[in-house]
C-alpha cells in the first residue's frame, strides 16, 4: 500500500464532511432508487462526484465501487479498488440527524487495507490501515473484553433477534441500534458496545471501512456464516456480517442457525 493512501482517504473524507455539510437535510432535494433501494439526495450525488474526481485522479489505476454510481464490472479487473459509501445513513441525514457518516475503503487483492468512517457532525474520524491499528481521531481504539454472549450490550435490529435465526432461544443481550451501518462497526471497535450483527445480505460499501477499522481494533469480523469477509465481489454484497471481540463472535457465530 502506498504510504500516502490512508492519508488520501482522510484528507477526502474531510472533504466529503464539508461538502455533504453545505445541504440542509431536511430541505434537501431527494429521490426514491428503483426496487425499494432506499432514498438518495443531491448531497449523496455530490459528495460522490467530489471523492470520484478526487480519489481517482489521485489514483487512476484503481478500481471503484460506490453506492452512487453505475457499476460497468471494470473493478473486477483491478488489483486494488476504492469502495466508498458517499453518505450511509442517507435517512438519518434527510432527518438531521448526526448518525450519518462518510465511508471510505481501499481493498487490494479482496482484502481491505486502507479505511475512515467519518461523522463530521460528531466530529469523529475512525481509521486504520493494515498492521498499523486503528484509531477514533488520532487514539487507538480497541473491543471490549466482555465474556459470554448473555448480557452483551449488541447492535442489532429487532428482526435479527427473532428465534428463527438462533438454534436455541435468542440470546439476553441489551439492544441497541444506528441506522448507519459503518458507524455500528466502528462503535463496537471502538469499544462502546461488545458486538454488531446483522443477517440480511449486506453492501460491501456498507462494511468494507468497518471490517478493517474492526480488525486493526483487535476485534473479529466475519460473514453470518462465520466466514472471512471478501470484497470486490460481481455481486458485491456478502451474507451478514458479525462483528465483536474473539469470544463474543465466537458465542454468535455458535448460536446462530
Amino acid at each position: 500500500m502506498p504510504a500516502t493512501d490512508l492519508s488520501l482517504l482522510i484528507e477526502a473524507a474531510q472533504e466529503a464532511g464539508r461538502v455533504a455539510t453545505a445541504f440542509s437535510g431536511s430541505k434537501v432535494k431527494t429521490w426514491h432508487k428503483p426496487e425499494g433501494a432506499g432514498p438518495v439526495t443531491e448531497a449523496d450525488l455530490a459528495v460522490n462526484e467530489m471523492l470520484e474526481n478526487k480519489l481517482r485522479c489521485a489514483r487512476p489505476d484503481y478500481g471503484w465501487l460506490s453506492e452512487e454510481s453505475s457499476d460497468n464490472g471494470d473493478r473486477l479487473s483491478a488489483d486494488t479498488v476504492f469502495i466508498i459509501d458517499p453518505i450511509d445513513g442517507t435517512r438519518s441525514f434527510i432527518d438531521g440527524s448526526e448518525t450519518w457518516a462518510h465511508s471510505l475503503a481501499i481493498v487490494r487483492h479482496r482484502e481491505v487495507i486502507a479505511a475512515v468512517v467519518y461523522l463530521p457532525l460528531k466530529g469523529k474520524l475512525y481509521s486504520a490501515a493494515s498492521g498499523h491499528g486503528a484509531s477514533l481521531n488520532g487514539t487507538p481504539i480497541k473491543p471490549t473484553d466482555r465474556v459470554g454472549l448473555t448480557g452483551a450490550n449488541m447492535l442489532v435490529a429487532r428482526p435479527v433477534m427473532d428465534a428463527q435465526h438462533w438454534r436455541h432461544a435468542p440470546p439476553s443481550v441489551t439492544r441497541s441500534y444506528r441506522p448507519s451501518l459503518a458507524y455500528r462497526l466502528a462503535l463496537v471497535a471502538e469499544g462502546r458496545y461488545d458486538a454488531m450483527l446483522t443477517l440480511r445480505p449486506t453492501w460491501e460499501w456498507d462494511i468494507a471501512a468497518g471490517d478493517l477499522i474492526l480488525r486493526e481494533a483487535g476485534a473479529v469480523t466475519s460473514d453470518r456464516k462465520g466466514e472471512k469477509l471478501i470484497f470486490n465481489n460481481p455481486d458485491p454484497r456478502v451474507q451478514g456480517i458479525i462483528a465483536g471481540n474473539t469470544r463474543v463472535h465466537h458465542d454468535i457465530s455458535n448460536a446462530l442457525i
